[in-house]
């Protein structure tokens, strides 16, 4: 019994093991290599345990050193004011890791049960390619439930290779999907039934060669300014300090020669739009007549605050339109079921981390002689659809895609140049070039191939004229979204399942 517990505990942490190595796909490293490699061994250890739980468990462990390494940047908002909340960092990213997990486990233990009711002599190839399908619905799964939190996914190790283009055709889903098999097949197939596993391997790299084939974006007579303060989050919110950051933008949007727009990043207005009158007044007398959309808080009515954007109207020096960001952060911008946090004295946590209420959705703001754009605040980037027009919208297809972000949260390491992969992404599958303007970095114009024309470093503090590419035709994906990709994932998983019953009957 303590050998067979020695082996399990040993198979244990070479999975959590690998996991890790398996995130050093994602950026900052961008090791894709290691994904696919991480995910091959992960098929192997599924194949080869003992049980559907004991795959479960290996699974796990596979997902919670994946998203333990992927996710570390999730401790730096708790160390902006350490003596207050820095005891809850390894806390918090534990629990993210083992949480995320749960849906890998859950994947890796269907995928065993799937493929044991096969013929043993192809056991391996049957769980390997049910693994692929039970990882897939996780991921849709996981970008789902809960609001959804789709960070990390498998697709986004190729936001630095050609492999980034099949976006614009399959979306992350099928890139996901694709992924995988390219991964799993050949170390799970044998025989001529490698030939398949080959494919989708040669369609990833294929992507490398049509990248270096496809020409610069064609750039339009559009100049954008990009502003980056560089406001560290512990000083953001200082009296003493905020009103400098302020200035400090103030003197990049008065440099000239003058652009076609100017945009400055998340909250970069240290007041409410309601008292900002001066403020604005200053912002668009800098400006000399060219519009400016500043991230801002504003305040309804009704007392509810919202994270915004506004357009500065260059001559009348008052806010213009106003995009009211939809997707909040739970805990950090709203606590999840309040009035049960209210009921148990949580009241003064939840008014701590956060307190915005949603906006009502997307929306196609006007910015002057630049053209019309789809706004993002932030952590809305890491959702696909929110850069998706919906079926029917009569305001038609933006001319370019807006983020504006504050991710002096995310540290200086890992987070903000994964969160930047993402927004290379949601360019890539609506062919549209993309304006990012972050307060720490990486402030940058995308073009709709997912390349990046001009940018401003992390932990810099400065401005960029960039010319705007030109948008390309909308892509297959804009206009299907992951539909076609789902319904793919739920086929396969639903044929593996009716194969295991057939499977059953027979015996």
């Amino acid at each position: 019994m303590i050998p067979a517990r020695g082996a399990a505990a040993r198979s244990f942490a070479l999975a959590l093991v690998g996991g890790a190595v398996a995130a050093l796909g994602l950026a900052p490293y961008d090791l894709w290599p290691a994904a696919i490699g991480g995910f091959a061994a992960l098929a192997l250890w599924v194949s080869g345990a003992g049980d559907a739980r004991q795959a479960a468990w290996r699974g796990w462990a596979f997902g919670a050193g994946y998203f333990g390494h992927a996710l570390i940047w999730i401790v730096e908002p708790f160390f902006v004011d350490a003596a207050r909340h820095g005891w809850m960092a390894p806390f918090a990213l534990a629990g993210m890791a083992g949480g995320l997990a749960m849906f890998w486990a859950a994947a890796s233990g269907a995928a065993y049960a799937l493929g044991a009711a096969a013929d043993v002599r192809h056991a391996q190839a049957m769980r390997g390619v049910a693994l692929i399908g039970c990882l897939a619905l996780a991921e849709v799964a996981r970008a789902h439930v809960l609001t959804g939190f789709p960070w990390a996914a498998p697709a986004q190790i190729w936001a630095n290779h050609g492999a980034i283009l099949a976006l614009a055709w399959i979306g992350p889903q099928g890139l996901m999907l694709l992924t995988l098999a390219a991964a799993i097949l050949p170390v799970c197939l044998s025989g001529a039934a490698r030939i398949v596993a080959l494919l989708p391997v040669v369609a990833l790299a294929a992507g490398g060669i049509v990248q270096r084939a496809v020409p610069p974006s064609e750039a339009t007579q559009t100049v954008v300014r990009i502003v980056q303060p560089n406001a560290a989050q512990h000083l953001k919110w200082d009296p003493q300090h905020m009103w400098g950051f302020f200035d400090r933008q103030v003197g990049y949007t008065a440099s000239a020669p003058p652009p076609d727009l100017i945009v400055w990043p998340e909250t970069a207005v240290p007041t409410l739009l309601e008292w900002a009158d001066e403020a604005l007044a200053t912002i668009a007398g800098a400006a000399g007549g060219v519009p400016v959309a500043v991230g801002i808080q504003r305040r309804d009515a009704d007392g509810r605050f919202y994270n915004s954007l506004t357009v500065v109207d260059p001559a009348a020096a008052r806010p213009g339109p106003v995009y009211d960001k939809h997707h909040l952060v739970p805990f950090g911008e709203y606590m999840p079921l309040q009035g049960l946090a209210d009921r148990i004295g949580l009241t003064a946590l939840a008014a701590r981390m956060g307190g915005y209420a949603a906006g009502p959705g997307p929306r196609i703001l006007s910015f002057g002689a630049a053209g019309r754009g789809l706004v993002m605040i932030c952590y809305e980037a890491v959702f696909p659809g929110h850069a998706r027009l919906r079926g029917g919208d009569a305001s038609g297809r933006p001319d370019f895609l807006i983020q504006v972000t504050n991710d002096a949260w995310f540290g200086g390491f890992s987070g903000p140049y994964q969160h930047l992969a993402q927004a290379r992404m949601r360019a890539v599958e609506q062919g549209l070039p993309m304006i990012r303007s972050a307060n720490t970095g990486v402030s940058a114009m995308i073009d709709p191939m997912g390349r990046i024309s001009a940018e401003i470093a992390l932990g810099a503090a400065g401005y960029v004229d960039a010319a705007l590419p030109a948008a390309a035709g909308a892509t297959l994906y804009a206009r299907t979204g992951d539909r076609p990709a789902v319904l793919l994932i739920f086929a396969m998983v639903a044929a593996l399942g009716f194969a295991r019953m057939r499977a059953r009957r027979s015996n």
